[in-house]
């Protein structure tokens, strides 16, 4: 097939490994071009990850292009992303293909299909370079996995499509700085290499001058510009794996906060759910591996997974069973999340294999059952609480991803929520709009849901977070002290642009962009 000429110009973000920060360099990039008056998209051929967003027409993407989507001002789209895998075994993933999951593939099944993946992906972002003036584009992984090279639509292959300039991103903080970047210059093809214009050394540490030498030595030996982006604490940008949890979980529990324990989970997912709690004042949120951790935690929480049934067993294999009932027993609150949420309750079936097939029982905290079917629920949802004690009406906003189908619920629902998600819906509460959703039991310390980005709502974190410290003997947090902790994820990614125009030399792309799409 030919290619058409897109409209749109393309800078792609690629990296010399995983997580070196291609996601947030992507991101910065969109908030700049936009600040820049330039018309920009994100787009990511292929995403392997567990954390998952639903767009507005309720197509499921990578969470990191719907940050992306938020940096340039827009909502997120499936084109956006057009290929996501959700792994569910070291060989297995669900395949989503423009928002929608179709099946489950191991990996040579889904390089056999590699053409016709190769053509959705082309298709996607065609639309998108035909309805913007730029693209940015973020790689996966390494942009030199020489093994893998016939099967790529992610790196190179969408790179050559869009005629994109490539910023070659590493991670300082891992070491080896100058193999991770000669190394993977040295392995591209000579068209990849030509189109290389610059070297990203992220995550610096430290004074700059030390690296001064380093820059040179990279700078004569590639004869490309090298790009030293210091460490930016605080950030506060959604991460796109979980490559990072083992930082969150060393926080200390404290008798002066809530405490509360994620379970680290072997295919956790979304578990962007938690990012706001681990930045609140008066909170310390760390992620547990085992049922020993779990000791002084005043909250649990079982957050979602792709494979329910085997991540279950994990849990129960490992002790975790005594080590929450006991939690439960001494006043402890306990949260399920989607996957999380199955679990609490009385039996979980998956007759057509969706996950791991067959059935077990769960942790029974919940009198509901679960059975896995096609297809896949994927929306946004909006609604109040309509049974959770001190968070009586109180506004609540998320969305679904998930194949169970909860039956029982013989004690309250949560939630009311409001179909469709429309403001106009939710003004009105028209029963007939409404569905209850959620369980709670054993007063409402143990509930569950299916609502992802629950915690992402200021006016019901700080009410939930007022009522754990009510049941603690703390005193209530107020609005302005709140408030003055969550800082938002615009503000976020402006102070993050604002650090990328420092340290990178962006004139020149910037300029180029300009001169295309001159104003008027």
């Amino acid at each position: 097939m030919k290619s058409i000429q897109p409209r749109a110009r393309a800078i792609a973000v690629l990296g010399t490994a995983s997580d070196v920060g291609k996601t947030a360099v992507s991101a910065g990039l969109c908030r700049i071009l936009v600040r820049h008056g330039i018309r920009v998209a994100p787009f990511k051929a292929q995403n392997m990850a567990l954390n998952s967003f639903v767009t507005p027409e309720g197509g499921e993407i990578g969470r990191a292009q719907a940050l992306q989507a938020r940096a340039c001002g827009l909502d997120p789209h499936v084109d956006m992303n057009p290929i996501l895998l959700k792994p569910e075994s070291d060989r297995r993933s669900q395949v989503i293909v423009r928002g929608q999951a179709i099946q489950s593939l191991e990996a040579q099944a889904y390089f056999d299909r590699r053409e016709e993946i190769w053509a959705i992906v082309r298709e996607s972002y065609d639309r998108l370079a035909g309805a913007y003036e730029a693209i940015v584009i973020e790689g996966a992984g390494s942009a030199a996995e020489v093994n893998l090279r016939e099967h790529d639509v992610v790196n190179w292959r969408t790179a050559r499509w869009a005629d994109a300039k490539v910023l070659l991103v590493a991670d300082i903080d891992r070491g080896g700085v100058f193999a991770q970047m000669l190394g993977t210059l040295d392995l591209l093809a000579p068209d990849e290499r030509r189109r290389v214009i610059a070297l990203v050394v992220n995550k610096f540490r430290g004074d700059p001058r030390l690296f001064a030498d380093g820059q040179q030595y990279l700078e004569a030996r590639t004869g490309l510009p090298v790009w030293l982006v210091p460490f930016l604490p605080d950030a506060h940008l959604d991460q796109e794996d979980r490559l990072d949890l083992a930082a969150s979980a060393q926080r200390a529990f404290l008798d002066s906060s809530v405490n509360v324990a994620v379970v680290l989970l072997p295919r956790l997912s979304n578990f962007t759910d938690f990012n706001a709690l681990a930045r609140e004042e008066g909170l310390s949120l760390r992620y547990v591996a085992t049922p020993e951790d779990l000791s002084h935690a005043d909250v649990i929480i079982l957050p979602g997974t792709k494979n329910t049934l085997d991540d279950l067993r994990y849990l129960v294999e490992r002790g975790f069973g005594p080590a929450l009932k006991a939690h439960v027993d001494r006043g402890g609150e306990l949260i399920g999340i989607c996957g999380g949420y199955q679990m609490m309750g009385r039996h979980i079936h998956d007759p057509d294999g969706l996950e791991a097939g067959g059935s077990s029982p769960g942790f029974g905290f919940l009198d509901i059952q679960t059975e896995l079917k096609s297809p896949k629920i994927c929306r946004r949802v909006r609604g109040r609480v309509s049974a959770l004690e001190g968070l009586d009406d109180c506004v609540i906003e998320g969305y679904e991803i998930h194949m169970g189908r909860i039956t029982g619920r013989t004690r309250s629902s949560c939630f009311t929520l409001h179909r469709p998600a429309t403001d106009e819906a939710f003004r009105s509460c028209d029963p007939s709009l409404s569905e209850e959703e959620g369980t709670w039991a054993f007063g409402g310390r143990v509930w569950g849901t299916s609502i992802h980005g629950l915690f992402d709502h200021a006016s019901f974190r700080l009410g939930w977070m007022n009522r754990a410290r009510t049941r603690k003997g703390l005193p209530a947090i107020g609005l302005a002290t709140h408030l003055s902790a969550s800082a938002s994820l615009d503000s976020a990614l402006d102070r993050w642009a604002d650090h990328l125009e420092r340290h990178m030399n962006l004139a020149s792309i910037i300029e180029g962009f300009e001169r295309s799409f001159p104003s008027g």
